[in-house]
């Protein structure tokens, strides 16, 4: 991860609420209608993994997306994602609602965007990341930018950090570990 890194930062060892966006992030962006004008996305198991092993490990997930689908509340549920809000403009507004939801401050909290409308939730967490093909000035705005793209398993690269900055790499890089959890995983 390459960025910015203004002052004093909140650490990723203090995050317990990481907030993401959908397309760009959680996919590669790419919107996909069949014949009847239903829209279907792509989304990254790893990615998937990521946000289980952070549930996992008492650090909440939130999905906060500018647009609504039945394919979107899909994977969510199927996650068993609880906090989630769809179809906002207002980034910020949704990301205090989601600490307040969370019980979490802004240093404790995370996000990950990729354009402009992702800006407004940059400004109210304590630490923000980009995708690398966000724009320049979405990436010139976030705390760091990832190094994995978009749709790609960036959400996981950032899931992974933070895991480690709290001392819980044994989930991520050993067999004993991960089984302790993987019967409460889905990707």
């Amino acid at each position: 991860m390459a960025g910015q890194q203004p002052g004093q930062l909140p650490s990723l060892a203090n995050i317990r609420l990481l907030i993401t966006d959908v397309d760009g992030v959680l996919t590669d962006g790419g919107l996909f209608y069949d014949a009847t004008g239903e829209c279907m996305k792509r989304f990254h198991v790893r990615d998937g993994l990521g946000m289980k092993l952070l549930m996992e490990s008492g650090i909440q997930v939130a999905v906060l997306s500018g647009r609504d689908s039945a394919t979107l509340r899909k994977r969510v549920a199927d996650l068993g994602i609880e906090l989630s809000m769809f179809g906002v403009k207002d980034k910020a507004a949704a990301c205090h609602e989601l600490m307040a939801q969370a019980r979490s401050t802004p240093e404790q909290t995370a996000c990950i965007g990729d354009d402009s409308i992702d800006l407004p939730a940059f400004s109210a967490c304590g630490l923000s990341y980009a995708v690398p093909e966000a724009p320049s000035y979405v990436r010139n705005a976030a705390t760091a930018v990832l190094s994995t793209p978009g749709g790609q398993g960036a959400f996981r690269e950032l899931a992974d950090a933070i895991l480690q900055a709290q001392g819980k790499q044994e989930l991520l890089g050993s067999a004993r570990g991960y089984a302790a959890v993987m019967t409460r995983m889905a990707q």
